[in-house]
């Protein structure tokens, strides 16, 4: 048995309060959501650029991801059984993010998550459906700035929050500067890690508590799930004791037999060593955590030449950006690790062989 409690979003329930963090593209599809899912957890679809295998995406592109959408949510349904919440992850910054959200929630995900920037529409874009939603902050500034938006303008606040740490993989929702603070601080800890966990517990403790004050004036319960750099139940029982009532964890479901992404893909993740990571810039400025390979070296020297876009960021423009990221992630997830783009967590580094998702979750339940 687990000593963790399900996380409850409503009326619907999770028995583990376990997110599996959505990775795109194409890295966290149906058959990964459904598989966490089947197990008792969150099952999350990346829909950015989703509809990258479909024999339609180069001609529709805007078509292809919105009936990716409903393919992979109703694939990872059928494979739960079920069990679990099955849900969705969509960035703010896409081009299309009001049509993927509103795309998703009339296709039956039960949670939708939105980061990469502030989803301050996201309630009225759900609205006539059941899907929980919430947002991914990493400040309290962010949290106060959204809740009351949402309270103005829709009167309904998130059904839960999920905040996300320097830890994380992918775009990060901080500053560069800010990064170096919460990963280099010197002075108080004897390593950078155990300041970077001591200084981001008390931003994570003060969204908390805004949080549970919010909750409280409305009579409701906003439960927060804590991202970024969580690796084994010892740290989700860490985020447990800063009054957390759930993790999100991406880059170790990564290293499963039902990740959605190619074989090669999972051994760059095994391959790789805590100093072979990077703190990149994506083509619209946004810091991300990436594996660093022949691409990123190349790219430290000067761009790629970008021939064709394909509309996935909504503030890109290609004459003026150095690569382009959906080329590069569909490069990465189809086997070309070299030459792609392979984000991924702080801790993939210690990752080190590859298990199912039914071995993983019971291993992060303390089972």
């Amino acid at each position: 048995m687990s000593d963790l409690r399900p996380l409850v979003i409503g009326e619907k329930i999770a028995e583990l309060p376990i997110i599996q963090g959505g990775m795109g593209v194409g890295v966290s599809l149906g058959r990964l959501a459904g598989a966490v899912a089947k197990e008792g957890g969150v099952g999350i679809i990346s829909t950015a650029q989703i509809g990258f295998y479909r024999d339609d995406f180069l001609g529709d592109v805007k078509g292809s991801n919105l009936r990716a959408i409903k393919e992979q949510i109703e694939l990872a349904k059928n494979i739960s059984g079920g069990k679990g919440l099955v849900g969705v992850n969509v960035m703010v910054a896409l081009d299309d993010y009001k049509d993927h959200v509103r795309t998703a929630a009339e296709s039956g995900a039960d949670v939708v998550i939105c980061g990469a920037g502030l989803p301050l529409d996201l309630p009225g874009l759900v609205a006539g459906t059941d899907a929980k939603i919430a947002p991914i902050v990493s400040s309290v500034r962010a949290a106060r700035i959204i809740f009351k938006k949402w309270k103005t303008g829709y009167d309904r606040l998130p059904d839960f929050v999920v905040i996300e740490g320097p830890k994380a993989g992918g775009h990060l929702g901080f500053k560069l500067e800010e990064l170096e603070e919460y990963c280099c601080m010197t002075g108080t800890c004897s390593t950078a890690e155990e300041a970077e966990i001591r200084n981001y517990d008390d931003e994570i403790k003060a969204i908390i508590e805004f949080v549970n004050e919010s909750a409280a004036e409305t009579g409701t319960n906003i439960p927060v799930v804590v991202a970024g750099g969580i690796f084994d139940h010892e740290d989700i029982c860490h985020a447990m004791e800063l009054g957390a009532s759930g993790v999100q964890i991406a880059s170790r479901f990564v290293a499963t037999h039902e990740c959605d992404a190619s074989e090669a893909y999972k051994q760059a993740y095994l391959s790789a060593k805590e100093e072979d990571l990077r703190i990149i810039k994506s083509p619209v400025g946004m810091p991300g955590r990436a594996i660093n390979n022949a691409f990123l070296e190349g790219l430290a020297e000067g761009s790629y030449k970008v021939t064709r876009c394909l509309k996935c960021l909504a503030k890109c423009n290609p004459a003026q950006i150095p690569y382009c990221i959906t080329e590069r992630l569909i490069m990465a997830v189809k086997g070309d690790v070299d030459n792609g783009l392979v984000f991924s967590g702080a801790n993939s580094g210690r990752i080190e062989k590859i298990v199912s998702v039914h071995e993983l979750m019971a291993e992060l339940a303390g089972r």
